[in-house]
């Protein structure tokens, strides 16, 4: 493996990390689309949106926590406030009933398209002087590249 590429890599994804962690995006869909939520609801909906990692598990706040990088009582908190505004709702297992799962209410769907319009338009808005093929394989390589880091 080229010690050039894997260097370029690593300061692409801190440089891409810290424009992340500043929440640009997510506050730029709440400002584009007049969104009455803060980032942290952003971030609990996309959570819930993205789904489970297999067939069988359910949406929980132990996984929605576990996704946030926070403790248990914090993901409890910030779900129970998404609830309450009516983003996220709770339902009863089909599988076991004294278990309860989560998922989004209309609003937290209108929530969730608005953020994805707004982060694909700033995806669309970086790549607007690169061909088809190149956006392709940049998508195909860089997809790639999460599915075997996550692993």
């Amino acid at each position: 493996m080229s010690e050039e590429a894997v260097d370029a890599v690593e300061r692409s994804m801190v440089k891409l990390r810290r424009g992340m962690s500043r929440q640009r995006l997510g506050k730029a869909a709440i400002r584009e689309h007049n969104l009455p939520v803060d980032v942290q609801v952003l971030h609990v909906v996309d959570v819930i949106d993205e789904g489970p990692d297999h067939d069988g598990q359910e949406m929980s706040v132990g996984l929605v926590a576990a996704r946030l990088g926070v403790d248990a009582s914090r993901g409890s908190r910030i779900v129970a406030e998404t609830v309450k505004l009516g983003y996220v709702r709770r339902v009863a297992s089909q599988e076991d009933g004294r278990r309860i799962h989560l998922e989004l209410t209309a609003a937290g769907r209108s929530v969730v398209d608005a953020t994805r319009r707004t982060r694909q338009d700033h995806f669309a808005k970086a790549m607007a002087g690169w061909t088809e093929a190149e956006q392709a394989e940049f998508a195909r390589l860089l997809a790639r590249f999460v599915h075997t880091y996550e692993n």
